[in-house]
């Protein structure tokens, strides 16, 4: 049951992604079919975005990076405290 339940919730979610013909018209070619309303009106708008995925990517990568090795070896160290280690 949770299979139908999930099949029906990712075709619907992949579906809705898609942009409708009236909005594929308005995009410049390098975002036609992907987003839907008015493309971006400066090139500005480009690095605005840009700019903000790499944030994100950056933020991702040392997320990732101090929670597989997070490099805290000292005795004192709160962690300590709150978790119990042998």
């Amino acid at each position: 049951m949770k299979k139908i339940q999930y099949s029906i919730l990712f075709t619907s979610l992949s579906i809705a992604t898609y942009a409708c013909p009236m909005c594929e018209k308005q995009q410049p070619k390098v975002l036609r079919g992907i987003t839907h309303g008015a493309g971006p009106e400066s090139n500005l708008d480009y690095v605005i975005v840009w700019t903000m995925v790499v944030i994100v990517l950056t933020t991702l990568f040392f997320a990732l990076k101090y929670l597989i090795k997070p490099k805290e070896n000292e005795a004192n160290h709160i962690k300590r405290n709150l978790l119990i280690f042998e």
